[in-house]
């Protein structure tokens, strides 16, 4: 093969590569940008979703993140705000823990260390969690799942963010009409300039990581499309049928 003929196919990778970098770049800009949108936002302008207490209906389930304010259909928060971070508490004569509060780094080998001294062992848990770390979620979510707990949410309960993983864990699951399950984009690292512009291989691992989590624990991973067009701000509220069909709970025979 002489030079005339290996020229173009140089020339035809080139334009790929630059290709390919000019899209990372550019994906690269746009999460910069959006970090810097997050902080010139002032709070209370401009909403892109309505509050969380507006009822939901099919095509209409978006709603800002502000679970400390209300939930869904006007239902009142709690007169205390949850927990800082996960806290275990031992229901139900001892039968259930509830694990209630935000996911903060650390909760997860805190937690499976005060499960495991439980005794009798709690034959599941409840939830009531406005998410937080997705690392400490899929990690608890994993040593639920091995210690066969089911797991549940009460009349009223929410579950957001990172909180369905930890619910996907349950050998069953229980959903009442008026509890809440959302689900919305998340961070896989500190939220700051610098690493979000770096952030795409992590973020793409991250999110590779969650669909492998939610298929092993039977949930269909394609929940994660809702999950992925909703911004961090805002929630996407699961409808019953949605949670039928994603396999959170059983169709009713």
């Amino acid at each position: 093969m002489n030079e005339s003929t290996d020229n173009p196919k140089r020339n035809h990778v080139g334009r790929v590569l630059v290709a390919v970098l000019f899209f990372q770049l550019g994906l690269a800009g746009l999460l910069f940008w959006d970090d810097i949108a997050d902080g010139l936002r002032l709070p209370g302008l401009s909403p892109r979703a309505p509050a969380l207490d507006n009822p939901i209906r099919p095509g209409d389930q978006t709603r800002r993140f502000q679970p400390d304010r209300a939930r869904p259909g006007g239902i009142p928060m709690p007169s205390s705000p949850l927990p800082d971070r996960l806290t275990l508490t031992v229901v139900g004569g001892g039968t259930r823990a509830l694990l209630e509060g935000s996911i903060q780094p650390g909760d997860a080998e805190r937690i499976e260390k005060q499960l495991s001294a439980l005794e009798p062992m709690p034959e599941g848990v409840f939830l009531n969690s406005p998410g937080g770390s997705v690392r400490d979620a899929l990690m608890l979510g994993r040593t639920l799942r091995q210690m066969g707990m089911t797991t549940a949410l009460r009349s009223g309960d929410i579950c957001y963010s990172a909180c369905p993983y930890l619910l996907a864990a349950g050998t069953s699951r229980t959903i009442p009409d008026d509890a809440s399950v959302g689900v919305h984009q998340h961070f896989f690292g500190e939220n700051t300039l610098l690493p979000t512009f770096l952030a795409v291989e992590d973020i793409q691992r991250g999110q590779g990581e969650v669909m492998e989590y939610l298929d092993q624990m039977g949930i269909d991973p394609l929940v994660m499309r809702h999950a992925l067009a909703t911004p961090s701000d805002e929630i996407y509220l699961l409808l019953p049928e949605e949670l039928e069909s994603y396999r959170f709970i059983k169709k009713p025979s």
